[in-house]
This record gives structure tokens, C-alpha cells and sequence, in this order.
């Protein structure tokens, strides 16, 4: 069962209605059994995984409460090790009865948890129950956000009750989340993976094309899927950490990094980037940290060297920011360039989209010859593609293409506006019940009809559950 299955939109109401009737104490019982069975109706192969997990953290977290010294670091080291040694057997060796879905991101969560307790920050969890259920919290399972127990485990304990608001603000969510990922995302595939099946039929403006469509479609799609969880779970009550924030309007790699996939960054920072040394050790060493944290980040993507590659090109743009930036702050102030003219952050955000949209071909391509030939041509223009009608004959008609772009300049608007403080979720619960209810009709009206269904839909293609 998936979130965007027909069978959650029917799990999700019946599953909420009981909890809020169920009394305060044991809800935190009605969520566990749920996530575990909607993990077991997901992935039933990949169970064992997840209660290994559970397990080994919940013992792991009680030895290090009760223990000191080398002990108690070679608990940490054990549980840790013991988590990633999976993972990596998973990632790495193809052993399919070691895979799971979205084990990366519950063994995060995990890792984390145990890193908080030993550092006494958290106290270790004594309910085997509510520390299982963070990890496998139902709307976050498989692709996120990466939660932190502390804020997670406190909402548990202390559970809202129902808010007609707070409902009303999560299905809008969840609406955004399915309109990015079923209008915008499902219809980008398309024509990306007839161009990426084969990048070296195509001329530069068709790579180029589908390069920046890919850009969308992995926005779209993790994005979309972040919405939904965010959004399902502000309907039960619990608040999950913001996980995108308009990464594409960007002026830099760094900022970039700041708006995308947010509950990793942190995670990386916190629990990689800072043990290493930061920026405290001198600026070679924090140069040599960023490039180790975004090498593991591409790693932790996946096996193949090209994620790798993908990573070292976002440590590369950034350590190459902080080196050339006397350099630009020499060259506006030579030509008095304004810095906050909406040209010049025009013209670096576009710089930043095209620098992220190189990595993404990298990330994308399963070999390293393929993408090269991709960023070398991506450049080189073959304006017969669109104007011939090429661009036609690759699974999107015209209407699905003319659509695709009016959705993506929707996307791109709204994500402008709550750049700049205009959340447009609030401004349309503001307006009048005529006005509003208008909103959401059309709104479902548009998901229903222009989304990707049918035929060989398949409701489990969401990216990052591979991860």
C-alpha cells in the first residue's frame, strides 16, 4: 500500500477516525500496530530488517544508559556498525533478503536516536513500543523526513486531539504533495526516460531538455512524497520537520543545500560533519570535511560510482564557493554590480539551477560514459527536436506537454511566493467558503483528471523508497 494508492485514501480516514475515538494512553499502540502492518502490507520481504532495527536500537539505547567509558562506546560502535553493515550488504552486494524499503532512512533515524542517547542529549527509551514506533512512524517509513527522536517521541507521549484546522491544513498539503508528484512528476518520467534510455540518440537540445525535466521530476517527486507524509501526519496531529523549501529558487550550491531534503542535510551535519571537525579545524579541513560528507551523501544513494560522483561535484561547487568568493566580491565591486538587483540574483539562481541540474544527469545515468556525453552535448542546440515535433513522439502528446509546463510554472510561482513569506495555503484558507471550497474542488478536480493513471501506472514508483 502506497501513499498515493487508492487503498491509503481509503486507510488513511478509517485509521484516524479510531485513533481519535481510542482514549489518549494507548494511541501511541494504535499507530504502532498500524505502521507495522502498513509496513508489512508495503514490504513484507523486507520486515526482518526493520524489526532487526527496532530491536537492536532499543537494546542498543538501554546499554548505553546503563554504561560508561570503552563499554559504552562499543555499544555504539556494535549497534551502528551492526545497522550500516546491512545496509551496506544491501546496497552493495544486491543480497535481496537484506533489502527493505526505505531502510536508509528508519536506520537513520536509528542511528541518530543512539547517538543522542550517548552523548546525553535523550534519555534511552524504556517502551520498546514508542521507540519502535519512531522508527517506523507510517507517513515517513520508507522516504522521510529523517526525524529526530526527541521531537518525535514527546509528540507520542502527549497526543493532540482532533483539530478541524489541523486537518484542513494537512490534506491541503497532501493535496500539493499529490498534484507535485501524480500532474508534474508521473509526466516528466515519461519523456526522461525515453531520452535517458538511450541519451546517445539524441541531439543537445533533447539532453538538455530532459536533463532539466529530470530536475523537476526528482524534485517533484521526493518533494511531493515529503507533502504527503508531512501532511498525513498533520491530520493525526504530529508535526514532521519541513523537508523541502523552494530549493530551485537557490542562489548558491550552499543555500541549495539548505532547501533540499533538509532532514538529511541536518542529519549529515549533525551527526557526520560536525564529529569530524567542521569548521574547526582550519579551512583546509573544513574543505576536506565537505567533500567527505557530500562523497558519503552520494553513497548513501546508492552503490554505483556515479552517485559518488554526484556527491563530489556538490562538495566540489562548494568548497569552489567559499574559494572564489573574494574573487566575486572583488569583480562587483570593480563593476559596481548591486548584489540585491533582481538581476543579479536572477542570474545566480540560474547559474545554481544549471550547476544542480550537471550533478542530477549523474545521478540519473546508471554509467559514467553516458553522462559525460550528456554534459557535453547538453550544450550544443538542436532546435528541429521541438520544432519538428520530435519532441512529440517521446510518450507525451502535446495538450500532456502544454500541461506539464503550465503545471512546472505553477510549481515554480508558488514556490517563489513562500520564498518570500507568502505562504499560499494560508491565504487560500483565508478566503471566503465560496471562494475556498472553489480552491479545493478544482484543485481535486485537476489530480483526478490530468494525473498520471491508467494502463501501467504503477503506484509504487516513488524514487527515493529505493534509498
Amino acid at each position: 500500500m502506497q501513499l498515493i494508492s487508492i487503498q491509503f485514501l481509503i486507510f488513511l480516514p478509517v485509521m484516524a477516525f479510531i485513533y481519535f475515538l481510542i482514549p489518549e494512553k494507548v494511541r501511541y499502540i494504535w499507530l504502532f500496530l498500524i505502521s507495522w502492518a502498513f509496513y508489512l502490507s508495503l514490504d513484507l520481504r523486507g520486515f526482518p530488517v526493520l524489526l532487526f532495527t527496532s530491536v537492536s536500537t532499543y537494546v542498543g539505547g538501554r546499554l548505553l544508559e546503563k554504561l560508561e567509558g570503552g563499554k559504552k562506546k562499543a555499544v555504539l560502535a556494535v549497534v551502528i556498525c551492526a545497522n550500516l553493515l546491512v545496509l551496506a550488504l544491501s546496497k552493495y552486494t544486491g543480497l535481496t533478503f537484506l533489502s527493505a524499503a526505505g531502510m536508509s532512512f528508519f536506520m537513520f533515524m536509528a542511528i541518530g536516536y543512539l547517538v543522542d542517547v550517548y552523548r546525553g542529549d535523550l534519555y534511552a527509551e524504556k517502551n520498546f513500543l514508542l521507540l519502535s514506533l519512531f522508527i517506523s512512524f507510517f507517513p515517513q517509513v520508507t522516504s522521510g523526513p529523517i526525524e529526530r527522536a526527541g521531537h518525535m517521541l514527546r509528540q507520542f507521549r502527549t497526543p493532540q486531539n482532533f483539530s478541524y484546522d489541523r486537518m484542513r491544513d494537512g490534506l491541503l498539503q497532501m493535496m500539493w504533495g499529490y498534484f507535485m508528484k501524480m500532474v508534474i512528476a508521473d509526466r516528466c518520467a515519461i519523456l526522461v526516460s525515453s531520452i535517458y534510455a538511450d541519451p546517445v540518440k539524441y541531439a543537445g537540445t533533447a539532453t538538455l531538455i530532459a536533463s532539466i525535466l529530470y530536475t523537476f521530476e526528482i524534485y517533484c517527486d521526493f518533494g511531493g512524497y515529503s507533502n504527503i507524509a508531512i501532511g498525513c501526519a498533520k491530520v493525526l496531529g504530529f508535526d514532521l520537520m519541513k523537508n523541502f523549501d523552494a530549493p530551485y529558487t537557490s542562489a548558491t550550491v550552499q543555500e541549495f543545500w539548505r532547501r533540499w531534503h533538509i532532514s538529511l542535510s541536518s542529519w549529515f551535519k549533525d551527526y557526520l560533519y560536525i564529529p569530524l571537525g567542521g569548521n574547526r579545524k582550519g579551512t583546509v579541513r573544513k574543505y576536506i570535511n565537505i567533500l567527505i560528507v557530500f562523497v558519503l551523501s552520494g553513497l548513501w544513494h546508492g552503490a554505483t560510482y556515479t552517485f559518488a560522483i554526484w556527491g563530489l561535484l556538490h562538495g566540489i561547487y562548494q568548497v569552489l564557493g567559499h574559494v572564489l568568493k573574494p574573487l566575486r566580491d572583488r569583480l562587483c565591486d570593480t563593476f559596481n554590480v548591486v548584489r540585491n538587483s533582481f538581476s543579479h540574483r536572477l542570474l545566480k539562481t540560474l547559474i545554481t539551477f544549471m550547476l544542480v541540474n550537471i550533478a542530477w544527469i549523474f545521478f540519473r545515468v546508471q554509467d559514467f560514459a553516458s553522462a559525460l556525453y550528456m554534459v557535453l552535448h547538453i550544450w550544443k542546440p538542436a532546435p528541429w527536436f521541438i520544432s519538428k515535433g520530435t519532441i512529440y513522439e517521446l510518450g507525451l502528446d502535446r495538450p500532456n506537454v502544454l500541461l506539464l509546463l503550465m503545471s512546472i510554472s505553477l510549481l515554480i510561482g508558488v514556490d517563489i511566493a513562500n520564498k518570500h513569506g507568502i505562504k499560499v495555503a494560508e491565504k487560500i484558507t483565508t478566503q471566503g467558503i465560496w471562494l475556498r471550497w472553489l480552491i479545493y474542488i478544482a484543485a481535486v478536480t485537476l489530480i483526478v483528471t490530468c494525473g498520471i493513471w491508467g494502463p501501467g501506472y504503477d503506484a509504487a514508483g516513488f524514487i527515493y523508497q529505493n534509498f
